[in-house]
C-alpha cells in the first residue's frame, strides 16, 4: 500500500491540499456509486416499448433502496468518526474495537432486512405507489436486489473505515469495482441475454459483491491500521452505543428520504398518474448528482475535522469547516444553474418517451429551484457529524425532510389550484429554510463546541 497509496497524515501539512487528496477519491467514488442505479435506470429506461413502465416500476423500489442504505450508514457512519476521534486521542486499540462492534452490528441488519424485505416486497410496493402496469417491474428488480444486502452492508457501512484511515484512494477503488463491472454486465444481462429488469438487479447484485470482497480484503490485510478482527467483534454497549448514536442522523438521513420518496410517489400517483411518477424517478436519479458529491466533499472533511479535534487542534478544525462549507456551496450552485438551464438534457438520458421527458422537464425547473442551498445544509450538518454532536445533528437531520417537506408535500396541494405544482414546488421551499436554520445553528455553537473540546463527546451521545 505503501507503494500504490501514501496515507495522509490529518494532524499536519496544509488543510487544502490535504482535503483534496480525500475528498477528490471520495467524489469520484460517491459519482461512480451513484452509476450503480443510475446505469440500471438508463438501460431500463430504453428496454423497447416497456422502457417508461419498467423504468417507473424501478422508480418505485427506490424507498426499500434508500431503508438498506440508511441501516448500512447508521454503522458506519457513526462508527468512522468514532474511530477517527480515537485515533487522534492514538488510542488504536478503542479504534479497531469499534470496527469490530460495526461489523457485527451490520451483519445483524443484513439478516433481518433481507427477511422482512423479501416476505414484505409485494406489499410495500404497492404501499408506494405501484399500479397492476409497473408493480411486476417493481417486485422483479426488488426480490433479486434484496437478496443481495448483505453486501450493501459491507460495502456501504465498512468503506468509511477505510476513508478515515486516509486511505481514499483505496476506499475510491472500492466503489470503481463494483461501478465498473455493473456497468459491463447491464446491457449484457438486459439486452444480450433479454432478462429486463431481472438483469439489472442480477448485475448489480454481482458488482456490489466484488466491492465487498474488495472492502473485506483490505480490513483483513496487514496494510490497514484498524484491522477487522473477530476478537472485537463480541457487541459491546459501551463501544456500540455511541457509534449509533451519532450514525443516527445519517439514518434518519436516508430512511426520511425514504419516507419522502414514499410521500412523493403517493402524491404523485394519486394527481398526476404514472407519468408523475416516471418524471420524479427521473429527477431523483438527477437529484443524486447534487447529493452525492457533496457527501463525498465532506467525506474528505471528515477525518480532518475529527482527527484534530480529537487531537485539541480547533484551529485546523475551522480550517477544514471553511474548505469543505466553501467547496460544497460551490459545486451546489453550479449544479443548480446546469440543472435549470438544461433540464431536456438530463431528462433525455433516461428516456426516449416525449410525453415523459416534456413532462420531467417543467417538474425539474420546480423541483430543483432551491438546490443551490443544499450545499451549506449537507456542509453544515455534516460537520455536526464529524464533530462527534449526535443530538444536533440528529435534530438537523429531522428538520429539513420531517418537520418541513413532508408535511408541505400534503399541504401545498391542497392551498395550490394545480395540485402537481404543489407537491414539487414543497422541495424548493423546504431546501432553502432548512439550510437557513442549519447554517445559523452551526456558525453559532461551533466555538463553544471546539472549546468543550472531544472530552465532552461521552455528554453529546
Amino acid at each position: 500500500m505503501e507503494k500504490q497509496e501514501k496515507k495522509q497524515d490529518m494532524g499536519s501539512g496544509s488543510i487544502p491540499k490535504l482535503m483534496l487528496n480525500l475528498a477528490v477519491p471520495a467524489v469520484v467514488a460517491q459519482l461512480i456509486n451513484m452509476l450503480y442505479n443510475i446505469v440500471d435506470r438508463i438501460y431500463i429506461g430504453h428496454i423497447p416499448d416497456a422502457g417508461a413502465s419498467a423504468l417507473t416500476g424501478v422508480g418505485l423500489f427506490l424507498p426499500i433502496l434508500m431503508m438498506i442504505n440508511a441501516f448500512a450508514m447508521l454503522a458506519g457512519s457513526g462508527g468512522a468518526p468514532r474511530a477517527a476521534i480515537a485515533m487522534g486521542k492514538k488510542d488504536t486499540e478503542g479504534a479497531q474495537k469499534i470496527l469490530g462492534n460495526c461489523f457485527s452490528m451490520l451483519m445483524i441488519f443484513a439478516v433481518l432486512l433481507t427477511v422482512i424485505f423479501y416476505v414484505f416486497a409485494p406489499w410495500l410496493l404497492r404501499l408506494f405507489g405501484a399500479s397492476d402496469v409497473t408493480l411486476p417491474y417493481a417486485l422483479s428488480y426488488a426480490r433479486i436486489y434484496i437478496l443481495g444486502i448483505i453486501f450493501v452492508m459491507i460495502v456501504m457501512g465498512l468503506n468509511p473505515f477505510i476513508t478515515t484511515q486516509g486511505f481514499a484512494k483505496f476506499s475510491m477503488i472500492t466503489t470503481v469495482a463494483g461501478a465498473v463491472c455493473n456497468i459491463i454486465l447491464d446491457p449484457i444481462l438486459i439486452f444480450g441475454l433479454n432478462m429486463g429488469v431481472q438483469g439489472a438487479a442480477i448485475a448489480t447484485v454481482i458488482s456490489q459483491a466484488v466491492s465487498a470482497l474488495w472492502v473485506l480484503r483490505f480490513l483483513l490485510g496487514k496494510k490497514t491500521m484498524l484491522k477487522l478482527s473477530v476478537f472485537n467483534m463480541k457487541l459491546e454497549a459501551p463501544v456500540i452505543l455511541p457509534c449509533l448514536a451519532l450514525g443516527i442522523s445519517s439514518f434518519v438521513m436516508l430512511s426520511t428520504e425514504s419516507i419522502l420518496n414514499i410521500s412523493f410517489n403517493s402524491s404523485l400517483s394519486r394527481f398526476g398518474g404514472d407519468v408523475a411518477v416516471g418524471a420524479m424517478t427521473i429527477i431523483s436519479s438527477c437529484s443524486q448528482l447534487v447529493l452525492l458529491p457533496l457527501q463525498g466533499i465532506c467525506q474528505g472533511g471528515q477525518p480532518i475535522m475529527s482527527y484534530n479535534f480529537g487531537a485539541g487542534k480547533k484551529e485546523r478544525v475551522k480550517q477544514a469547516f471553511r474548505c469543505q462549507f466553501l467547496t460544497c456551496t460551490a459545486y451546489a450552485s453550479l449544479m443548480w444553474l446546469l440543472m435549470l438551464l438544461f433540464p431536456r438534457m438530463f431528462a433525455g438520458i433516461f428516456s426516449s418517451d416525449a410525453s415523459l421527458v416534456d413532462y420531467t422537464v417543467w417538474a425539474m425547473r420546480i423541483y430543483m429551484a432551491g438546490i443551490f442551498s443544499t450545499g451549506v445544509q449537507i456542509g453544515c450538518q455534516q460537520t455536526f457529524m464529524a464533530l462527534g454532536q449526535a443530538k444536533i445533528s440528529l435534530l438537523m437531520a429531522c428538520l429539513r425532510k420531517l418537520v418541513l417537506l413532508i408535511p408541505l408535500i400534503f399541504i401545498l396541494p391542497l392551498v395550490l389550484s394545480n395540485q402537481v405544482l404543489g407537491v414539487f414546488v414543497a422541495e424548493p421551499v423546504s431546501d432553502i429554510l432548512a439550510a437557513g436554520v442549519t447554517a445559523t445553528m452551526l456558525f453559532t455553537r461551533l466555538n463553544g463546541i471546539l472549546d468543550r473540546g472531544a472530552g465532552g463527546q461521552k455528554a453529546q451521545a
